[in-house]
């Protein structure tokens, strides 16, 4: 009789995803494999497929997630700095989700529950653009937006990859990110 272990497991969906995150962390997406996680969640090989289909249903789960949780981390902060402190923050709380949700060649693009997530996270970010006064978000609001978007996903990517060893030292990177904000979005006095 083969063990429960094989074809029970108390939360798969939960376990396959954790997994899948450590394996992105510290490996990248590319090194994912369904059988792979299967074996580390003691399960049988086709199990994951259960949940999953395969591993772009499993990437798609996992950009999912994350876009709720950046959506939840940028909530109901007071201005477009902290929002950008807190996607610096996610991104370095959450490394994994965070290179998948911004591959969209990993995942599938159109899913619903994909597409829900990823409109609640980008209307986070808009709002804190939203807030600016006008001087701050200058003739288009929408160039605004991408400014920010830029400064805190371009630091995010370039605290985790280790370009900014040097430049940050041993400063906290979210007074160092709020400081660059302020010099991009503080409008210019009189001359």
């Amino acid at each position: 009789m083969s063990s429960d272990r094989t074809y029970h497991h108390g939360d798969l969906r939960r376990a396959v995803l954790s997994a899948a995150l450590d394996v992105i962390r510290t490996e990248g997406p590319a090194a994912l494999s369904l059988r792979d996680l299967a074996r580390r969640a003691g399960v049988s090989h086709a199990a994951p497929a259960h949940h999953f289909k395969d591993r772009t249903g499993l990437l798609t789960a996992i950009a999912t997630e994350g876009y709720g949780l950046f959506a939840d981390a940028l909530a109901d902060a007071p201005d477009l700095r902290e929002r950008g402190v807190r996607y610096v923050r996610f991104a370095t709380e959450h490394p994994a989700h965070f290179q998948v949700m911004f591959q969209p060649d990993l995942y599938r693009a159109d899913d619903p529950e994909l597409l829900a997530a990823k409109d609640r996270a980008s209307g986070e970010l808009r709002a804190g653009v939203a807030r600016l006064p006008d001087a701050g978000r200058g003739d288009d609001p929408r160039l605004a937006g991408v400014a920010a978007w830029s400064l805190a996903h371009g630091f995010a990517g370039l605290l985790l990859s280790g370009n900014l060893n040097e430049a940050v030292g041993g400063r906290d990177p979210e007074e160092v990110f709020r400081a660059l904000a302020a010099l991009i979005f503080t409008p210019a006095g009189p001359n």
